[in-house]
């Protein structure tokens, strides 16, 4: 039996497994406590989030190819970054949403840099949308809690909804794994566990609250498909190295990117852009 535990260890699974689980573990806990904290810690986390998927969508879809518009593209990013830094979120959308209609504009003949214009939202996304919401203090903290627990949910019960049930496959030509009865055990899942953190939260379940946690869980999967759809358009198996044992860092948060922005739209409109989490949890 131990020569069988040793060549278990050896095994190359098993190494993969490790390095997979020590990197969740390690990064986890990081983000955990900058999250927590929040401040200029978690505004630099969100700053970097950006710049690096910024780059590994560039890499996958090839957007440095578009020359000029790229550099164009990454460097009103950067910009917009600065403004998000320093608590100019208005001023920071502004930037990105002016810089994105300059390119499809200046692009609208060619059509060449509509991958550039969809990196630039996308990374804007991925690191203003959580600093945004964080920014809105203990209601802000709690949404993203509340975000992150519906999409957790939501990819874990779907997977073991799919293997456990099978059935129809949900978009094959995407994602060949992925099951309708997944999808929906997901779903489930996600609003089971909204509900649960909310009633921990405040003490009562918000119908608002399950509303919004379904279309949560809906988007965050379609996030995931998304990604998949973006890598087998372009023959990629990751979208980058970043993270040992679990590719880039894409890979990891695609759901969170759009069910956070999502989050974030919600919170714009049902309360403005200085602190939009209140339009969901407001102590």
């Amino acid at each position: 039996m131990g020569l069988g535990l040793a060549r278990l260890v050896a095994a190359p699974t098993w190494t993969d497994l490790k390095s997979r689980l020590i990197s969740a573990i390690v990064l986890g806990i990081a983000v955990l406590g900058l999250t927590i904290v929040g401040g200029v810690g978690f505004r630099l986390l969100c700053c970097a989030t950006s710049i690096i998927v910024f780059d590994e969508w560039a890499r996958m879809t090839r957007a440095k190819k578009a020359g000029d518009i790229y550099l164009f593209a990454r460097r009103a990013l950067f910009v917009s970054l600065i403004a998000f830094f320093f608590g100019f979120h208005g001023a920071a959308l502004a930037i990105v949403a002016l810089a994105t209609g300059f390119i499809a504009i200046v692009d609208r003949g060619e059509r060449k840099a509509d991958w550039v214009m969809g990196g630039l939202v996308y990374a804007a996304v991925a690191g203003m949308a959580p600093g945004m919401l964080r920014d809105s203090g203990s209601e802000g903290l709690a949404v993203l809690g509340l975000v992150i627990a519906v999409v957790w949910a939501t990819d874990i019960f779907a997977y073991f909804s799919g293997r456990t049930f099978g059935g129809p496959k949900l978009m094959p030509m995407v994602s060949p794994k992925k099951t309708i009865s997944g999808a929906v055990g997901g779903l489930v899942a996600g609003v089971l566990f909204a509900a649960a953190f909310g009633y921990w939260l405040t003490g009562s379940i918000d119908p608002l609250v399950l509303a919004l946690a379904a279309v949560l869980s809906v988007v965050g999967q379609a996030g995931d498909l998304f990604e998949s759809w973006i890598k087998r358009r372009f023959g990629v198996k990751d979208s980058g190295r970043l993270i040992p044992g679990h590719g880039g860092l894409m890979d990891r948060i695609d759901g969170l990117i759009v069910a956070t922005g999502v989050a974030l739209l919600f919170g714009i409109a049902g309360a403005g852009i200085d602190h939009p989490a209140r339009a969901i949890f407001d102590f």
